[in-house]
């Protein structure tokens, strides 16, 4: 078998309420689309990150693509390895978005879905976990109404969704942060409850609001500074567990995490780790070295969604409800959206990703996107 066509697209899928964090506003998710087409009538696809850098990181590369099995995945990996090394987060999607449309292949040639190629079903309901943001409020609530406005919005969310879990999306004001936590704790007591600052805060700050938060009993404190040394002091002085999506990143980083006692949970995402394949090595490095292992969410459209929950369905060791942020979309660019109930998503029970392209919508929101321009920062 070999691939004879690439086509790549570029969507915006506008969100339901703002996506607010300390890094970015977005109205919507950006998403590139690639599709690999085979001598023998087969379409896999794969979705990323990052929008028109990445789509055009993919074209570049369509002359190392056509021609190529996609069964042979390691070799196509190998030819890839520098890209990552020139275009950082970029180049890892691209990687990401072209591996993944080669895996849906493999499953759909074989008649089975990607979960079984990666060894098998340990679960095939995936807990998902909701994202709470201040773009959920309007623009003109008052700060000192903050907290109680976003407990408010969270009993809404659990009620509606039935999430596992909530995770904040925290700002640079610790105490406006902390006082949230209490707040989401005095509504929701039995829920996992987590924080994610995206770095921001200091050491210091980062152990006093950490230090106010223990009798919370989070689930865990994502990111609250940047770099694996503030992060390790911080482990030391708090007893919340430490998660990061910033500060292991590769596997470069994972040595000196574990050295330095950074972190207690590492985020898999098929996208910022360049593939199926990687996430995977990532779960077999957390299990050796006895830490937990969850699953990012950037916004991922029903084909990164269904990949998502491939790998979980196959991984013992993502053992908390996965990120999601599905729950915002207001539109998705495949046909059959991702079920979704009590709080679980249901793997797709087709062959590869379990995912067919709605080619109407997919053309709406390329359209928009070329309207728009990319959203994500």
């Amino acid at each position: 078998m070999r691939i004879t066509d690439l086509k790549v697209h570029v969507v915006n899928v506008p969100f339901t309420t703002v996506f607010a964090s300390t890094l970015q506003q977005r109205r919507g998710t950006t998403r590139v689309v690639v599709r690999l087409t085979t001598d023998e009538g087969l379409e896999g696809l794969g979705e990323s990150m990052r929008g028109r850098p990445v789509a055009h990181l993919v074209e570049r590369h369509r002359g190392l693509l056509i021609g190529h099995d996609p069964f042979d995945i390691e070799p196509l990996l190998a030819r890839l390895r520098t890209v990552p090394f020139y275009y950082g987060y970029a180049g890892y999607a691209a990687v990401a978005a072209v591996e993944m449309a080669c895996w849906d292949i493999m499953g759909k040639a074989l008649g089975v879905p990607i979960a079984k190629l990666l060894g098998g079903y340990v679960r095939d309901q995936i807990p998902a976990g909701g994202i709470l943001t201040r773009g959920a409020l309007p623009a003109t609530t008052p700060k000192a109404d903050i907290p109680a406005a976003l407990a408010e919005e969270s009993q809404r969310m659990l009620a509606q969704s039935g999430f596992r879990a909530l995770k904040v999306k925290g700002s640079f004001d610790a105490d406006e942060d902390v006082a949230i936590m209490q707040a989401l704790r005095r509504a929701q007591p039995h829920a996992k409850l987590r924080l994610d600052p995206s770095g921001v805060w200091s050491p210091h700050q980062a152990i006093q609001a950490g230090l106010r938060m223990e009798p919370l009993e989070l689930e865990y404190l994502e990111d609250p500074c940047s770099g694996l040394e503030s992060m390790a002091l911080v482990r030391q002085k708090i007893r919340i567990a430490l998660c990061t999506n910033m500060c292991v990143v590769r596997g470069d980083d994972f040595a000196p995490a574990v050295r330095l006692g950074a972190v207690d949970i590492i985020h898999g995402d098929a996208h910022k780790w360049g593939g199926i394949s990687a996430t995977k090595r990532l779960g077999a490095l957390c299990e050796a070295f006895g830490l937990g292992m969850n699953l990012h969410t950037a916004g991922e459209l029903g084909i990164s969604t269904a990949c998502h929950l491939q790998l979980a369905a196959a991984m013992p060791e993502v053992r908390y409800a996965i990120d999601s942020m599905y729950n915002l979309l207001a539109d998705d660019i495949v046909c059959e959206p991702m079920r979704f109930d009590n709080g679980c998503f249901a793997v797709p029970a087709g062959t590869g990703l379990g995912v067919r392209l709605d080619a109407d919508k997919l053309a709406r929101y390329e359209a928009l996107n070329a309207e728009q321009g990319d959203y994500n920062l």
